[in-house]
């Protein structure tokens, strides 16, 4: 990991760097808002609800921007990662049980990213499934291998140009589809329809949410930030709220574009319940060039999702575990049940719905602590959460905790 360099100070001891120099960490975060599992819960739920779920977007982008602003002050703060701080509170059996889901969810992410770039090298090259797989898997170590390497900055800048490309490719067909801004409008207010909406509405809180983003913007501050004097906290605070607010909205605006054109120009038609599906429809009533941003964006998002879902897991395994395992070990590990899948010819586009609901029932084991830590003056001094904050952060936390119960009520009992 890159070594963080002093902020400069003039006289007095105040910073001159400016802000927009210390953007970054939140961009790469954003990654895993716009990744594969995104695409896949987003435009299911438009081909099949139309703009009913658009609230369920609303409300996890406004969640994210809370979320992450807090696990990055946590790492700024305690100058360690949310994963590190968990460990050292628990017991060597609890702890192990702790990675255990944590590595779960890292398994979920894998799935998501590699099987989401595989379909994107099949659509753009007509590559099979699995070879596409071991393509994103092999060019994910490579953008790891940047921030081994050349340390922090590059691989954020990487990233964050892929992010750009994320954007263009999927912001694309609003411009040109035909949305119903006034039914857009009502999706605003919330509702659901019948199990299947619920399963829809918990696969896209867990693909806009994600756990491991949590656990993994507190590491990204660490290693960014981490050397930097306490004088320096206040101004990277301010820089970190541009940074989660700047990078969600960009994240944001692509996962509602998502739904948006799904509902406008998907639903109802045929062939419409896959990705690669959707991408022909969307070439069809969009036009070619836009279904072939649509692939380039999807290829990006699996690629650069791919390795930041590696980097997350790096930082879990050394928080939780307390040991040092070479990224691509670990990376390795985790890509494993996404070969099993695409091996065996499993439905790619369900396969990555479940996955992000795997991923919303993961929420609550990173919110729960990151909640109660940034709320202890013991670890955060001054910088604990005030009340209204607290509240704030609280009510989060139990809409998905009441999400995930009432998602595992319908499914066990079978109610459509």
């Amino acid at each position: 990991m890159g070594t963080p360099r002093p902020l400069k100070t003039g006289t007095g001891g105040k910073q001159k760097i400016s802000t927009f120099m210390l953007l970054g960490p939140a961009f790469v975060a954003a990654i895993a808002y716009v990744d594969p599992g995104n695409v896949a819960a987003n435009l299911t739920a438009g081909a099949e609800y139309g703009y009913l779920l658009v609230w369920v977007l609303v409300a996890a982008n406004l969640i994210a921007v809370l979320v992450q602003y807090l696990s990055s002050k946590l790492g700024l703060v305690s100058g360690q990662s949310l994963p590190g701080l968990v460990g050292s509170t628990l017991g060597k059996k609890s702890r192990l049980a702790y990675w255990a889901q944590a590595e779960a969810v890292a398994v979920a992410t894998d799935l998501a990213e590699v099987i989401g770039g595989a379909i994107a090298l099949k659509i753009l090259f007509d590559l099979p499934l699995l070879l596409g797989g071991l393509i994103v898997g092999v060019v994910s170590l490579v953008l790891l291998s940047i921030q081994s390497t050349r340390g922090q900055r590059p691989f954020e800048t990487v990233i964050m140009t892929l992010l750009g490309i994320i954007a263009v490719g999927f912001l694309a067909g609003l411009f040109v589809g035909d949305v119903d801004w006034g039914q857009a409008a009502g999706g605003i207010v919330p509702g659901l329809d019948g199990t299947n909406s619920v399963v829809l509405a918990a696969s896209m809180l867990g693909a806009t949410v994600m756990p491991h983003a949590i656990y993994l913007h507190s590491a990204l501050s660490v290693d960014r930030h981490g050397k930097q004097p306490r004088s320096s906290v206040p101004q990277l605070l301010r820089a970190s709220r541009w940074d989660v607010v700047l990078s969600l909205i960009i994240a944001g605006s692509v996962n509602i574009a998502m739904l948006l054109v799904a509902a406008s120009s998907l639903r109802g038609q045929v062939g419409t319940d896959t990705i690669e599906g959707a991408h022909a429809v969307v070439s069809v009533n969009l036009g070619e060039v836009v279904g072939l941003l649509f692939g380039i964006g999807l290829l990006a998002s699996g690629l650069a999702s791919s390795a930041v879902g590696s980097y997350a897991g790096a930082a879990i395994m050394q928080g939780l575990l307390r040991v040092h395992i070479p990224i691509v070990w670990q990376r390795a590990v985790t890509m494993i049940p996404a070969f099993i899948v695409l091996g065996i010819g499993a439905d790619p586009t369900w396969s990555l719905v479940i996955s992000q609901v795997v991923l919303s029932l993961g929420i609550p084991f990173a919110m729960v602590p990151l909640v109660k830590l940034t709320a202890n003056r013991a670890v955060m001094g001054e910088y604990a959460n005030g009340r209204v904050i607290s509240v704030l952060a609280i009510a989060a936390s139990g809409l998905i905790i009441v999400l995930n119960v009432v998602l595992l009520a319908l499914l066990a009992l079978g109610i459509e």
